[in-house]
Formats: C-alpha cells, structure tokens, sequence
C-alpha cells in the first residue's frame, strides 16, 4: 500500500523528447526535458503514458537512464508484441511529447558516496538502472570498485557498449547466442563458475545490484547466494515481456 501512496502524491508531467540516440538495431535512448522534474536517484523509473487521439491510453514503466542531476532519460527495447515500446523506439522524433510520473521506486538504488565495492550484473536491456549506477559514479568520482557483469545474445545487443568503456568500471561481457570471430570473452549464460571467476569475493561484503528478466536474475541471485553472499546484500528488478 505504501508504494500505492506514494504513486498517488505524483503528478503526470508534460515530457518533451529533447535528444534521441540510437543504442543497437532495436534499442533507443530518449532524453527528456520535463518541467517540474524533481530530480532522480540512481536506480529509479518512471512511468510513460500515451494517449491516442481517440483519448485511448498506454501506460508502462521504464527505468532512468541517466545519472542524478541530468535530464532524465529513458531507454527502451522494441517488443514485437508491445503496446508501447514500437511506438517510443520506432516513431518518436525529437520534439514529440508524452507523459511521464516519477521518479518511483527507494529500494533498487545507490548513491555515490556509498565507498563499499559495487557488483551490478545485467542481462540484456536490465543493464539500463545498471548504466544510471555507473553514469552517476564517474559523474561524481565515486571511489566504490565498481564491476559489471553483462549478459547480451550477442556483441551488436550489447547497449551503451562504446561508453561503458569510459566511465571508469570494470565491464565483462558474456555473450550467449553469437561471438564475433576471435572472440576471447565469456560464450555462456551466467553460472556459479562464472560467478566465482568474476564477482568481488563475499568477504569484501559488495553491493549487488542484479536486474534482467526474472529467470536470468533468479540464477545470479541465487549463484550468488551459494558463493557466501548474504541474501540481504543482493538487490534485484526484474523486467517482464510487456512494453
């Protein structure tokens, strides 16, 4: 009911798409300018509402992209099937507007000032409250180790792949479906192998922050979890296949 509560206080604002920037063949960032936005942490979503000239609505929630203190972004992946997410990836044009409530959400987020080592772990598009985490870390030089590991089907799905190498981070991919030739990264989906070879150890006691489709975050938590990681450390969002 709190969550409820707290949805009810928030007003619906007026989102202009001020930049769009593709990401891969089925992905795109949209940057908005949003009067009377009040700011975001890193971790936090929004919500998007269109309305059809018919007054028919469509409404979805999208996590924010871009770090604390800078315009809020969305990113978003085109589902075949989806209501909203053909619409926001394959028709919106710099300029068009929609609405948007927000920021939502207290329990998946991270603060720069937080000096214990960051473990944040994606599968595909989940990497984008990943992305705010590490956007706001090199923002603010944050001094956290931070290390990201990212499951994508292949090296063109892979989203922000030329800025992650930029801010600062340790980044290892795994790819699951198609490696490009001479490929010498991880080929397999997330397991207590690669886990043991790439996680912080659990003395270290990290943050960890995994996000992804609910199989792919029920794995890594619970791989985790076998490697000595208290359950209480690891925080998930999962996503699931409407948009």
């Amino acid at each position: 009911m709190a969550g409820a509560a707290v949805l009810g206080r928030l007003t619906w604002l007026a989102a202009e798409v001020s930049a769009v920037v593709p990401e891969t063949p089925r992905v795109r960032t949209l940057v908005l300018d949003v009067p009377g936005w009040r700011g975001h942490r890193a971790g936090q979503h929004l919500d998007v509402r269109l309305t059809a000239e018919d007054g028919y609505q469509a409404q979805r929630s999208y996590s924010v992209a871009s770090a604390p203190g800078e315009p809020p972004a969305i990113t978003v992946e085109v589902l075949d099937d989806g209501e909203v997410s053909p619409y926001l990836v394959e028709e919106v044009r710099e300029g068009d507007a929609f609405e948007v409530r927000g920021p939502i959400g207290g329990y998946f987020v991270w603060d720069a000032g937080d000096t214990a080592p960051v473990l944040l772990v994606a599968g595909g598009s989940g990497v984008v409250p990943l992305m705010s985490m590490a956007r706001h870390r090199a923002r603010e030089g944050g001094t956290a180790p931070m290390r990201l590991l990212y499951s994508s089907r292949s090296l063109d799905d892979v989203i922000y792949r030329e800025e992650l190498e930029t801010l600062g981070l340790e980044v290892v991919h795994t790819l699951t479906r198609e490696q490009p030739p001479g490929w010498a990264g991880y080929s397999r989906r997330i397991d207590d192998e690669l886990l043991r070879e790439v996680a912080f150890p659990a003395a270290d006691e990290p943050r960890v922050y995994v996000c992804g489709s609910t199989r792919f975050v029920d794995a890594a938590a619970d791989g985790l979890v076998r490697l000595g990681y208290d359950p209480q450390s690891i925080r998930t969002e999962r996503f699931g296949a409407t948009g």
